[in-house]
Formats: C-alpha cells, structure tokens, sequence
C-alpha cells in the first residue's frame, strides 16, 4: 500500500482536477503543491496550493520553459523510501517527499493538427510534465501517477477503500499507463519532425496507435481482435470512419473488407460502386450517377455479392439507397463519404436486414498520405501504397491492332480494377463494368481461365487488364479464345515478341503501360 500524503499536480488540461484536489484534501487532508495556471485554479477553487517555485527557490525560468525541472522536486519523486542514504540525503538538502504525481501535458497533437508552424509546434513540446511522469511511474513502488482525469475516480475510490492508500498492484497499473503515455507522446513528436523531412525510411520506425475498442471477432469466431488507430486526423481513413449504424460490432473481415471497398473507388472521377468479398472485387462499375454505377457492380457478380461490402466515391443518396434496400441479396457493410438523410433512413431501416448493416461515413476517398506496412515475424515491411495514378501518356499500344476510343476508356478502367484483385490477376471490363476477375493463382493462364468463366458470354467483345506481364501466350489465347478484343498489361516479359505474335495472329489489341501492379 502506498499512504498518500503529498501531491504533485501539473496539468495543462484541468477539466475536473479541481473536484479531484479538493477530495484529496478535504477528505484525506494531502498537502497540495503545485505550478503556475494549473496552482491558480486550485486556489480559486478554495484549495490551499504550496508553489513550487516559492519551494525550489527558483521560480520560472525561460518564459515559463523551466518550471519543475530542479533536485528539490525530483528528489522529492525519485527517492526509495525503504532506503536509507535517499531519505537522508533529502532531509539534509529539505526536500519533501511527493506520494501522488497528477500530470497532463502541453496538446502537441492537437497543436500540430490545426496546422501550427515549426516554432509553435516546438514550443508545445513539454519538457517537464513527462520528465515527472517517467519519475513517478520508475518509482511507482512508492508514489502514484495520475496522467488523466478518467483515473481521478479509480484513485479517490480506492484510497476511500483503503483509508487513504493506493494499492501496488492499481499503482503499477497507473504507472504502465504513464510509461504508454509518454511513449505515445514522443511518437507523435517523433512522426511530426520526421514528416518535416519526409524521412519514409527512418533508422528506427516509432508508431503509437489508441486502442478503440473489441472487435466482434477475428478472421475466424474463435479469435479475439481489437481495432488500434492513430490520435492524428488521417483523412480516408477506414480505422477513424464513423460508424452511423451498427447494431452488430463489426469484425476484424469487415475492416479489411470496407478498406478494401474503398480502396477500388479511389481516385475514379466518374460516380462508382464497387461490391467486395474476401478483400476481392467482385463487382465494380462506373456510371452516369451512383444508382446506375452500383447496379453495374452488382450485375458483374450477383452470386458473389451476396454478404459482400459495397463502397461508392460520393455521398449516397435515397435513389441509390434504396436499390441496396430492395435488393434480393444481404449486404454486410455500406461505405460512404457520406449520406443524404433519406438515404440514411432507407438503408437503416428499409430493408428486411437493416439491423446487420453496418453503414460507415469517411471523410474523403481521396487515397491516405500513408506507408503501407505488412508484418512478418519478428519485424515487418514498409513501402510506399501502391496508389499513385497510372499516367497513361505513358501506354503504347504495341500490336498491328489500334485500339478505340471505346476500348481504351474500358482498358483504362480493366488496369484500375486490377490492382485490388490479388496476384496474378485478370480482369474483363466491358461497358465500364467489371464483367470477370481471376485473381490469387500460381499462374496467369490460371488467373485468366477463372476470369473467363465468371464473365461468361459476356467475355465476348470485353477487353481484360492484367497485373503483370505474361510470361508465355497461352494467357493471351484464354482470353482470344473467349473473345477479348483488347489487352493491357505493363509489359517486359522475355517472351514480349512472342506474346504480341500471338496477339497480332488473333486480332487483338495490346497495350503495354510499363507499371506493374503485383498485390499480395
């Protein structure tokens, strides 16, 4: 047990700390010491406040930039009561011994959020608040740390319980919080500075994210998950959308799913839809408007769409909202940059499965300034998102064959659709609509086989995108076979010229972009 008898409070967010200091005093009769703002609103509060500048003899330094960091206070924090030497060693010099450190710090984040410049943001890095913290938390044997005001409760409730005292167990729990905290807080510091450099390979990789909450389940029900995201705004964030319905929790598939979602509608200037399953495509389609886009999705895989995740890359209106409604199929999540209000109402309460829809807002589709990260054991793997628009100025068409206008608006979309479909991967487009997919396999012919077979007669005047070159012709003769007319594909197979004979033998066009985009 921990006997409270000395407190320590700094903080620069004072939301409910006057409540929280006059219990300690009044009730438990703790001696307060405190600083600057945080002292004057005790003490307008009725609490008799100790100054530490009138302790240490010092007062502010540095237009306010030194204020805590001297012997008298750390000594006062640090010393091991159950060893000798510290206690003397504080008598001799009149240091006081501090039993609870109550710390909040300067908003960097939020500082930094509102776009502050450098010197703002500078000057919003507090230097003292975590020094006493990380002091309070490595001796938390015998002083308590309190680093938010939603541990004031479970600090007063078990001193009340324990006539004053702090439990070692609830004390360690408080000082594991504080050493989170402070790591958090550096991160962000960390990630702030560095992004000034636009370091995206740093020596050390700092990240902090704040749990939100338990996840239904996990990939499977018999695993547990839970959803961590960043405290900085992200915009197009999945992680930091808001969820506008969901009386059933959403699940770790549904975040990679609703992710997935919007990833394929991304950077589309023409109203889209695209219908997900298994982080897969199975329907995603342009239109004059959302209703028709959608519509289009839902036709290029109706068997598949049942259960799946639908995106669109504008605000969904009532229209649109109620072809999803009034659809036979069951769609799990809905994810939006927003909603009109009767389009809320229709998809929350319009359908005989509204109650297990989950529908999300984002902020934007517009892709996020973000590394994409992949773990493996004992480390993971960083690289730059694969997001950046193809530049078409840079595709040749390479066969005898020329391409239209018609096929190259087609060919265009079949090389976006692509890159969401896993590796090696084949799409067939026609009419902007995604009419075929095979994706996931050991070989392309593989790839364009399945492609062929979900698109059926509709493969007949379609063009097909693949994601990586082809290494032989026989993917090309699948796709002939089935009646594609037009191909694109980034190119630099060793057997190109072979390729584009067998093309020129079967009348299609092929158009090479020289980017690949392999998905794993």
């Amino acid at each position: 047990m921990i006997k409270i008898e000395r407190a320590l409070v700094s903080v620069f967010d004072k939301s409910g700390v006057v409540d929280f200091v006059r219990t300690l005093e009044k009730e438990f009769g703790i001696e307060i010491y405190s600083t600057g703002g945080t002292a004057k609103t005790l003490r307008d509060g009725g609490i008799e406040v100790f100054d530490i500048g009138e302790y240490t003899g010092y007062g502010v330094l540095l237009d306010g930039r030194v204020k805590t960091l001297h012997p008298k206070v750390f000594g006062g924090i640090l010393a091991r009561r159950n060893v000798l030497t510290d206690m003397r060693a504080l008598n001799e010099r009149e240091i006081v011994t501090f039993d609870i450190v109550v710390v909040n710090f300067y908003p960097f984040e939020k500082v930094v959020a509102k776009g502050a410049d450098l010197a703002e943001a500078i000057e919003n890095i507090d230097i003292g608040g975590p020094s006493m913290v990380r002091a309070a938390a490595k001796n938390h044997k015998f002083v308590v740390v309190v680093t938010s005001k939603e541990q004031y409760k479970t600090v007063i409730d078990e001193m009340r319980k324990n006539r004053g005292a702090v439990t070692d167990e609830t004390s360690r729990m408080l000082a594991v919080e504080a050493f989170s905290l402070t790591a958090h807080y550096d991160a962000q510091i960390n990630a702030y500075l560095r992004g000034l450099r636009k370091d995206s390979t740093p020596e050390r990789l700092v990240m902090s994210y704040e749990r939100v909450g338990g996840l239904r389940y996990g990939e499977n029900p018999h695993q547990k998950a839970t959803l961590y995201r960043k405290t900085t705004k992200v915009k197009g964030s999945i992680a930091q959308a808001d969820v506008l319905s969901a009386e059933k929790a959403l699940s770790f598939n549904n975040y990679l799913d609703a992710e997935a979602a919007l990833n394929c509608v991304r950077n589309l200037t023409h109203p889209a839809s695209a219908i997900i399953k298994h982080t897969i495509p199975c329907g995603l389609a342009l239109g004059e408007d959302l209703s028709e886009a959608f519509k289009k999705a839902y036709e290029g895989d109706p068997t598949s769409a049942y259960g799946g995740i639908v995106s669109f890359n504008r605000k969904l209106d009532s229209k649109t909202a109620k072809l999803i409604a009034t659809n036979e199929k069951f769609f799990e999540v809905v994810v939006a940059p927003g909603y009109d209000e009767d389009a809320l109402e229709i998809l929350s309460n319009g359908a005989k499965w509204s109650k297990n829809l989950r529908i999300l807002k984002v902020d934007s589709v517009t892709p996020p300034d973000e590394l994409e990260l992949r773990y493996i054991s004992g480390g993971l793997l960083l690289q730059d998102a694969d997001t950046v628009k193809d530049d078409f100025s840079e595709w040749k068409v390479v066969t005898k064959k020329k391409v239209s206008d018609e096929q190259m608006k087609d060919l265009r979309f079949a090389y976006h659709c692509v890159r969401w479909v896993k590796s090696n991967a084949i799409t067939l487009v026609k009419d902007l609509s995604l009419v075929g997919a095979g994706g996931g396999q050991t070989a392309r012919v593989d790839a364009a086989k399945i492609a062929v077979m979900k698109a059926g007669k509709r493969a007949e005047g379609a063009v097909a995108g693949s994601d990586a070159f082809f290494p032989f012709p026989d993917g090309v003769t699948v796709l002939a076979d089935a009646g594609v007319t037009a191909i694109v594909q980034p190119g630099g197979s060793m057997r190109d010229e072979e390729v584009i004979k067998v093309a020129d033998e079967r009348g299609i066009a092929m158009v090479f972009t020289g980017r690949r985009h392999f998905r794993h």
